[in-house]
């Protein structure tokens, strides 16, 4: 007789070993080094009350080196047509920044090509700014940090920002 703890752990292991295993969502032209940031762009809009799926959007994000001092991402979206287009700069990429700085320029650049986000220039009375969507002109400072970073991508996918 087979006892009920043996035939619990039985179903267990077949549930177990049947899942399938957690793979990387692939994103279509899309380098494959932006991948992650891309998917925590779809969970952390997923956490907001927006499901989107940026393989539906006509998209492409490549890394290449960019002209111009300081510039570590781009959008462009060609006239008369419905493609959006991110660069983002191989040197700073490649460079030594921590990833939540790589986190705001690709969510700031997702920001203009998928979400339609123009950029917002004001800022807190301490000087920090509002939103990720600034262009940098400005002189507020940034303070996307793991203690504040919630509240910047909250401001990104509140509806009332766009």
């Amino acid at each position: 007789m087979v006892k009920k703890s043996h035939l619990l752990f039985f179903f267990a292991l077949c549930f177990l070993s049947c899942k399938e295993e957690d793979t990387p969502k692939e994103f279509f032209n899309v380098d494959e080094r932006l991948h992650g940031y891309f998917e925590t762009f779809e969970r952390e809009a997923a956490a907001r009350g927006m499901e989107i799926d940026l393989n539906e959007a006509i998209l492409t994000a490549q890394i290449s080196e960019i002209q111009g001092e300081g510039v570590a991402g781009q959008c462009s979206r060609p006239q008369n047509t419905l493609d959006n287009d991110i660069t983002i700069d191989a040197s700073f990429l490649n460079s030594n920044v921590s990833d939540l700085l790589k986190e705001l320029v690709i969510f700031h650049e997702l920001g203009h090509c998928f979400l339609q986000r123009s950029h917002r220039e004001d800022e807190y009375p301490n000087g920090n700014c509002i939103s990720i969507m600034r262009s940098g002109v400005d002189g507020c400072r940034d303070n996307y940090n793991s203690t504040f970073r919630s509240i910047y991508i909250d401001e990104l996918f509140d509806p009332d920002s766009f």
